[in-house]
């Protein structure tokens, strides 16, 4: 096992990564930008290193600065988090090849996923469903017409790089494709330094299911169920469950089966999270893989008591999965929400500020995952994710329950939150009868 490590990342992950490390015995060293200096959750740390400005494009994205920082440092392993340079091939075989483990997967496996083109070719050879549209990227506009017309409207325009939404573009006749094409194409040009798109059938009312994975060295391959993500706004995930409500139990059993087909098929190790969509009636369809630890994490380790954080580290490690499938349970109900620094009503626009009054929720089946504290000043340029509020309870009805209790607890002043949107989500008939899709949260609100 490692001795130290680096985590390249900041904020609630950051702290996650820390805290797994120390309940097993390894030191840790942080890195942190301007922006950040200060922060509490550095003070734990065991070092923690200044590597750049406040915008990520000159901290947190310079890999130069982290190598060294973990040189510096003396550590035997770098862990990515979620977002920044988690998903960066590249960046994996920087830390190999100066002899420091990248704990995640090869980055082989990590760009045939990552590019959602070959991701999709893989799915076929795993005999996974793949959302029919076109076998490869999409050179012109002649070739979408086309392959729209054989599909039929309406058709999904997917970047073939990178995520969060970016890139995609729904188009329901030929004049939308070809103005979906280019602006897609512009979009993740200037996101992803790649412009590569291509075509799906668009799903009408789907939810979005994905699965948790865990995968050796030793050819071992697990799943740990899945969460049910379709709570979504602009393609960004805000609420996360576990197990998804409303599921037949072999639509379950297959899809989960099904996302450990290909990761094995993909020769994938570490941490991962095989995502689906499934229509009105129940067909799933792969979309991409995440290759890294998911925001969601924590709602797969409360119903299956598996520490994902510390498995990531003993399978970097080399060590052998000591876990069995027939032995990894799904007890209760886990629902996560994602409490960012955003105003509602004010179309979600970023509040960046002082958290002057924190009235953290707790008791039986609650857990809060962050970073920020009273006093904590939220800047304009990460992420506006400021926690996450984790409830489990035997069964979704008390986990419900809990959450709205929880919700009615929290306090946080000085900045505007999506705690008041929360609280209408959890009592919204539609979202209690799970009578919901991934437009729901645009739709009604």
């Amino acid at each position: 096992m490692f001795q130290r490590i680096l985590i390249a990342n900041r904020g609630e992950i950051a702290l996650r990564v820390i805290r797994a490390c120390h309940e097993m015995g390894i030191e840790t060293v942080a890195v942190y930008s301007e922006a950040d200096r200060g922060a509490h959750y550095l003070e734990l740390a065991d070092e923690a290193y200044c590597i750049g400005k406040a915008p990520a494009s000159d901290s947190y994205l310079l890999i130069n600065r982290i190598i060294s920082a973990a040189e510096i440092g003396n550590v035997q392993a770098i862990h990515p988090g979620y977002g920044f340079l988690s998903e960066n091939a590249h960046f994996a075989e920087v830390c190999r090849s100066c002899n420091i483990e990248f704990i995640g997967p090869s980055h082989e496996a990590m760009a045939r996923l990552g590019d959602k083109v070959s991701a999709r070719e893989l799915a076929v050879q795993a005999k996974v469903h793949v959302v029919p549209g076109s076998d490869g990227l999409v050179e012109n506009e002649q070739d979408a017409l086309r392959i729209a017309e054989e599909i039929g409207y309406p058709v999904l325009i997917k970047a073939t790089a990178g995520g969060g939404g970016k890139g995609m573009r729904v188009a329901r006749n030929d004049m939308a494709l070809k103005a979906g094409l280019k602006a897609a194409a512009t979009e993740a040009e200037k996101a992803f330094k790649n412009a590569g798109v291509y075509i799906e059938k668009y799903v009408e009312s789907p939810r979005h299911v994905e699965v948790q994975v865990l995968a050796d060295h030793h050819g071992t391959v697990l799943h740990l169920w899945e969460r049910d993500c379709t709570m979504q706004r602009r393609h960004q995930k805000v609420v996360e469950e576990s197990p998804a409500p409303g599921l037949p139990q072999s639509v379950r059993e297959d899809i989960c089966k099904a996302a450990v087909r290909l990761i094995k098929m993909a020769e994938y190790t570490n941490a991962g999270t095989v995502e689906f969509i499934v229509d009105p009636d129940n067909q799933f369809y792969f979309i991409e893989v995440n290759a890294r630890i998911q925001v969601e994490h924590p709602v797969s380790e409360l119903v299956t008591g598996i520490d994902l954080i510390q498995h990531q580290l003993r399978v970097a490690a080399g060590e052998k999965l000591d876990l069995r499938q027939r032995n990894i349970p799904c007890n209760g109900s886990a629902i996560e929400l994602r409490v960012n620094a955003e105003d509602p009503e004010n179309d979600f626009r970023g509040s960046p500020g002082k958290i002057t009054k924190l009235r953290i929720p707790g008791g039986p089946g609650v857990r809060w995952d962050s970073h920020v504290h009273e006093g904590y000043v939220v800047g304009p340029f990460y992420d506006s994710l400021i926690g996450k509020l984790i409830v489990h309870k035997p069964t979704r009805e008390e986990a419900l329950a809990c959450m709205n209790r929880a919700l009615d607890e929290f306090v946080v002043d000085g900045i505007r939150t999506t705690i008041p949107l929360a609280k209408q989500i959890f009592r919204h008939p539609a979202f209690i009868e799970t009578k919901v899709d991934t437009t729901f949260i645009e739709r009604t609100w």
